[in-house]
């Protein structure tokens, strides 16, 4: 049997992929339970009790949309971060937000700066609207502010992507350079500023909310995802000048977000106790992680994130062969897709529990290299 015959031209060049491989496939395909989930950058600590409570207790209410304005939660996120409601939108994971404005941008053609090695599923969504990817390579395993400032200007570009801390290395700038290449931005490039992981960042690396909120061309991303343990509730907002944000309401799906997510959302973002003591145990998983990288002859990169990138010392099959090993002791881990990143491999943070049976497999798979 034969597919549909009239999709798009764009549709039809394009092919079918899933930009992440998740752990639930892996276990389909080898017929190997993962023992430790560490590689997808979740929180295996998981969301606060007070969000769990959250949920039970307006479980009863799922027969209802959740409101599609989004009040309560862009009410406290205002309150939250010092702006107005009118700053913020409100989507299912950035992921969402990020097809959004891609939607909203570029059209069939354009250019759309990002690094090389960067965030597959934004690429994902720009090659889904015909957009045409430029790319700059990552210097000294960071995005290159300079490099992405460049090729915009080169190109004219109406997009430029830009992480902090960055996925996949985990590195991040100061807020003083995130803030000076905002600002050296033409005023037709808007600035995707993806700050999914600010939460576990160093004081000091993400400019406060207030500061680049003049900016039309600006949009910052953060997310519940990480570390407030909420990757399957799929909650995602932005913010920037209520003008820009505004345009969203033009293509969002206004009853996308699930009512459920929204207590979560609201429950997490309340429980700031937790958040802090979830990041306490982040900084500590992430020492022990570089610690065992060292004690196995590897060296661990410093990280922002809830993962630690670890440099294998040779090349992309060297580190996929440690990938494909660790799985066949049942650790779920990842690497970067891209020459010269993809030498490393990526583990996330994790109990202690799942840093027990990394420790334990890798000199193992190690040896039988």
């Amino acid at each position: 049997m034969s597919g549909f015959s009239r999709f798009t031209p764009l549709i039809s060049a394009l092919p079918a992929t899933v930009p992440f491989v998740g752990p639930e496939a892996i276990e389909r395909q080898r017929g190997l339970p993962v023992k430790a989930r560490i590689g997808a950058n979740e929180s295996g600590f998981g969301p606060a009790p007070s969000v769990l409570a959250a949920i039970r207790e307006k479980a009863g209410e799922i027969w209802k949309y959740n409101d599609p304005e989004n009040f309560a939660l862009k009410t406290a996120l205002a309150a939250h971060l010092g702006l107005a409601p009118a700053n913020i939108v409100v989507g299912e994971g950035v992921d969402d937000l990020l097809g959004l404005i891609v939607r909203l941008i570029i059209e069939p053609g354009m250019p759309v700066v990002t690094s090389l090695g960067g965030y597959p599923t934004f690429n994902f969504h720009v090659n889904g609207f015909g957009g045409r990817l430029v790319t700059t390579p990552y210097v000294d395993d960071r995005e290159d502010l300079d490099g992405l400032l460049a090729a915009v200007k080169r190109e004219n570009a109406p997009l430029v992507y830009f992480a902090n801390p960055d996925n996949p290395m985990g590195s991040w700038w100061d807020a003083d350079s995130i803030v000076a290449f905002a600002r050296a931005l033409p005023e037709t490039t808007l600035l995707i500023l993806d700050e999914a992981y600010c939460e576990t960042a160093p004081a000091g690396s993400a400019p406060p909310a207030d500061v680049l909120i003049d900016l039309p061309n600006v949009l910052r991303m953060r997310t519940f995802s990480k570390a407030y343990g909420l990757a399957g509730a799929r909650v995602g907002y932005a913010f920037g000048t209520p003008e820009t944000v505004l345009a969203f309401d033009k293509i969002r799906n206004h009853f996308g977000m699930p009512r459920l997510s929204t207590e979560a959302a609201l429950a997490a973002l309340a429980d700031q106790a937790y958040l802090t003591d979830v990041v306490a145990r982040i900084v500590a998983a992430r020492e022990r992680i570089a610690a065992i990288a060292t004690a196995n002859g590897l060296v661990p990169l410093p990280s922002a994130t809830n993962f630690v990138a670890i440099d294998c010392g040779r090349d992309g099959v060297h580190a996929r062969a440690i990938v494909d090993g660790l799985m066949q002791h049942g650790v779920f881990i990842r690497m970067p897709g891209v020459a010269p990143l993809n030498r490393c491999i990526r583990v996330s943070t994790g109990l202690p529990a799942d840093m027990d049976l990394f420790e334990e497999a890798l000199p193992k798979v190690l040896k039988a290299l």
